[in-house]
């Protein structure tokens, strides 16, 4: 009988024997160790929650009253016997991986993550291991971002151009965050910055732990030619929606990893799509994986099979973990407030192949 690995993957997650306790599972568990606050990775009725202090208070605003105990990343915490630490994973403010050690081995569970700094989240940080589970949302070639100060440049400008024409900017992006990052590299001179309020209720959860965001204004107390030099962030599902047409004239964006897709743009029936993602981009998982030292790979939600082979390609023992890690489809920009999972859904778009891939 070989020996039960650290980790093992069941029905209701990622499960490590040794400590029973689970990591992000999906379906309610005695003890839960928590990645991050977006909804397909803490989820209701655990009986208990470790997380991160960002993390913790994310979650007691989705969830209600929880069980939940907090560590600071590099705090060492022992289940069981088993040694727990989180370890920053630039996913999300508060966001980290899940280091797991026992018996001299050493696995690593990323959650979400993206090792490029974003001004906001802490930056990511690579952990030594003998075995990493690693997501791959964006694990084609085609992925590769441009850096975070491009980006919010080239969103200001846009912003600017708005308001000297009297339009309301209003852009899409995930409440818990995608909203937080684009927030923290606006110019404010420009006009007010107006959040809807399920940006603003994980605006102010953020803030009460110490996340440094710039004031937000409310949409009741912003018009006239207040409004009309305004940026409002809102969740995608927020866009296009009642709410949104009594802002009356406006320009319409999406701030998202698969705008760099042109025919989900087009889906949309966006003009202007940003290209920012809280997740690695193809070069941010190689590097990601590499820095590990793990000879061991287990992959998830994202282009699993491709990216698999790439890995075994490079002399990795690879494998495929299968999860009900899921976020909106990225073509139809559904929301549902503060708790949704990102950009994880795969596009059905023929832009994106699922072919080789190379470096």
């Amino acid at each position: 009988m070989g020996q039960t690995p650290l980790l093992t993957f069941t029905d209701r997650g990622i499960h490590c024997p040794a400590g029973d306790f689970y990591i992000d599972p999906w379906r309610p568990v005695a003890r839960a160790v928590i990645t991050h606050a977006h909804s397909d990775h803490a989820r209701p009725g655990h009986g208990a929650y470790l997380a991160t202090p960002g993390t913790a208070t994310v979650m007691r605003h989705r969830l209600g009253p929880i069980r939940v105990d907090c560590a600071g990343y590099g705090e060492a915490v022992t289940i069981n016997g088993v040694t727990v630490s989180f370890h920053p994973a630039g996913h999300v403010p508060g966001s980290a991986q899940v280091r797991v050690e026992h018996g001299g081995e050493v696995w690593v569970v990323s959650g979400d993550y993206k090792t490029a700094p974003d001004g906001l989240s802490e930056p990511f940080e690579p952990i030594r291991c003998h075995a990493f589970i690693s997501e791959c949302t964006f694990g084609l070639p085609v992925f590769r971002w441009e850096p975070n100060t491009l980006v919010m440049a080239r969103i200001n400008r846009w912003w600017a151009e708005n308001a000297a024409a009297g339009r309301v900017s209003v852009i899409g992006a995930y409440a818990l965050g995608k909203a937080q990052r684009v927030l923290a590299g606006l110019d404010p001179s420009i006009g007010p910055i107006v959040a809807h309020g399920a940006v603003e209720a994980v605006n102010v959860a953020l803030r009460g732990v110490g996340y440094a965001l710039p004031p937000t204004a409310r949409l009741a107390d912003t018009t006239g030619a207040d409004l009309r030099r305004a940026l409002v962030l809102a969740p995608p599902g927020a866009v296009g929606s009642t709410w949104a047409r009594r802002l009356g004239e406006m320009a319409e964006a999406s701030a998202s990893g698969w705008m760099a897709i042109r025919g989900i743009r087009r889906r949309r029936g966006l003009g202007t799509g940003f290209v920012i993602s809280d997740h690695a981009d193809f070069v941010g998982l190689t590097d990601a994986i590499r820095a590990t030292g793990a000879d061991r790979v287990f992959v998830t939600h994202g282009y699993t099979g491709p990216f698999r082979r790439w890995l075994e390609d490079q002399g990795y023992q690879a494998g495929v973990v299968e999860t009900e890690f899921a976020g909106e489809e990225a073509d139809v920009g559904a929301d549902q407030g503060p708790d949704q999972a990102g950009d994880h859904a795969l596009p059905t778009e023929p832009d994106a192949e699922g072919g080789a891939i190379r470096e």
